[in-house]
């Protein structure tokens, strides 16, 4: 009898193994379809942990907070009214790019810094509205010599790069000028922005994005007052004219025409906790830490999804919300409920919601998603 036992335990054992491996494949299945519907190719994986994350621009946090206002839930959706263009899809793309080791061969006072921002990132549904570059100098902190000395001036010069450079070669044949401006030596932080919306399409096509290059050049100043840096060293140590931090980012607005569409109002519904078995909207929060989704979504931590339930009785009420056609089953329906099933409590009134997420590549994502939270319910 025993070895009856522990035999039938052990097929016990394999059949509840085999039935949560069932279970796991279709929870990463239903996880695949939504991130799906959401525009999303797989689950993002940011890198790093969450301390060593690029922070969020202020300029999104600001888009999220207003996005979730009721005056903006009513305005179009495909538009994003801070940049004046179309879109539902707002990235800040990061700089991959480096600072070049030691001084430009082709200019020996000058600081290069190579700007990489990879378009990849964008699925080829999407149609690219604007992509606005940003670079920050942030000055370290003065010494009192410095200051001593009055204005100095950085020439600034921005080039993109048309073609590999090939070893030998002089660099400044493959590079066009973009841009070239001056700025001043100050307390605070400083800035440029520029679109580039053309250029950034044309590096969307395989091979064709050799980047950007960004030169500095002190004006007004002794080339022996620069301090060459060694490889392995953001900028150069203590020199007597003193270099910004760089930070570059790529602003990129698009749109998804498949996620964009006419958006019905959205008033400011309260669910009302009911048992009642009336077709109705029934009140349902989604805790993203509950599917395991807090390490790649930054905001909300959650939303009210709500869902439809409940019965479609004959007659229908105007309060159900029912068709012409969901009238006459439930009709057909009283006459012959076995042959004829009752109209179904279903949706008839969504709402988007906006979130800010980590992609694979630790670029800051602000989207908008529509019918993700259910208003109404109604007989069809």
């Amino acid at each position: 009898m025993r070895p009856n036992v522990t035999r039938l335990v052990l097929l016990a054992v394999c059949f509840l193994g085999v039935r949560a491996l069932s279970h796991v494949e279709e929870m990463k299945s239903q996880e695949r379809l939504f991130l799906s519907s959401l525009g999303l190719s797989g689950r993002p994986r940011p890198a790093g942990s969450h301390q060593s994350r690029r922070y969020v621009p202020s300029a999104l946090w600001k888009m999220f907070r207003r996005s979730e206002n009721t005056q903006a839930r009513e305005s179009d959706p495909c538009t994003v009214s801070e940049y004046g263009v179309r879109g539902n899809i707002i990235r800040y793309v990061q700089d991959q790019g480096r600072l070049v080791s030691g001084w430009s061969s082709s200019c020996q006072a000058c600081l290069e810094k190579q700007l990489f921002f990879n378009m990849s990132v964008l699925q080829p549904v999407e149609l690219l509205s604007l992509a606005q570059l940003e670079i920050k100098f942030h000055w370290k902190p003065f010494r009192s010599a410095e200051l001593l000395q009055g204005p100095r001036t950085l020439s600034v010069s921005l080039y993109k790069v048309i073609r590999a450079t090939l070893r030998g070669a002089n660099p400044q044949a493959n590079r066009r000028l973009l841009l070239s401006q001056s700025i001043q030596l100050q307390p605070e932080s400083s800035s440029i922005t520029m679109d580039l919306t053309s250029l950034a399409e044309s590096w969307r096509k395989p091979g064709r994005n050799y980047g950007l290059v960004l030169e500095l050049l002190p004006l007004s100043v002794d080339a022996n007052e620069l301090l060459p840096f060694h490889p392995g060293n953001s900028l150069p140590l203590e020199p007597a004219f003193t270099l910004p931090l760089i930070q570059a980012s790529l602003v990129a607005v698009s749109l998804n025409p498949h996620q964009c569409r006419s958006r019905q109002r959205r008033s400011a519904i309260h669910l009302p906790v009911t048992l009642s078995n009336v077709c109705k909207a029934r009140r349902l929060y989604i805790d993203f830490k509950d599917v395991g989704w807090q390490d790649w979504i930054i905001a909300p931590q959650g939303y009210m999804a709500n869902y439809c339930h409940g019965e479609c009785p004959f007659p229908l009420s105007e309060s159900l919300n029912g068709t012409n056609h969901a009238i006459l089953q439930t009709l057909v329906h009283s006459l012959d409920p076995n042959g004829t099933p009752q109209p179904c409590c279903v949706p008839i009134r969504l709402s988007p919601i906006s979130m800010l997420y980590y992609d694979n590549n630790d670029n800051v994502v602000l989207r908008h998603y529509q019918d993700m939270v259910v208003d109404e319910c109604g007989c069809r």
